[in-house]
């Protein structure tokens, strides 16, 4: 590969709206046909399908405090509904916020981490922008 045609495809626009609906559906940000991630939240090395090279992602804590926003803001509003619209007792509206909160922390969490990766791939960030050297 010419050192022009390298240019090129590094600086080459990498569609962001289709990578991000790719990373939310756990799929590869590059092909969207291979499985994003090993188990929960293990992002796989390499794409199965395509093979791009997942392993620059750094999602870190991004994932947990977007998905905890997102979820707080739900309790919080399922709190008040409950105060507001019931008499319940308050062990009651914990129990029923309890068992709405933890299932979907658990759901959210791997597609907020999806999304992430894949915001990550189509900015090029961390070294999604890195070229594979090949062998001549």
């Amino acid at each position: 590969m010419s050192d022009t045609q390298s240019k090129i495809e590094e600086t080459e626009e990498r569609p962001v709206k289709p990578a991000l609906l790719r990373g939310l559906r756990l799929r590869c940000p590059a092909c969207g046909e291979g499985k994003l991630f090993t188990s929960y939240l293990r992002v796989a090395k390499n794409c199965p399908c395509c093979g791009e090279d997942l392993s620059h992602q750094r999602a870190d804590d991004g994932p947990a405090y977007v998905t905890m926003l997102i979820v707080c803001h739900i309790a919080g509003f399922l709190l008040h509904i409950l105060f507001s619209k019931t008499d319940l007792s308050s062990g009651w509206m914990a129990g029923i916020v309890i068992a709405v909160v933890i299932p979907l922390c658990l759901v959210m969490l791997p597609s907020a981490k999806g999304f992430f990766v894949a915001l990550q791939w189509a900015k090029r960030m961390h070294g999604f922008g890195r070229q594979r050297a090949i062998q001549t």
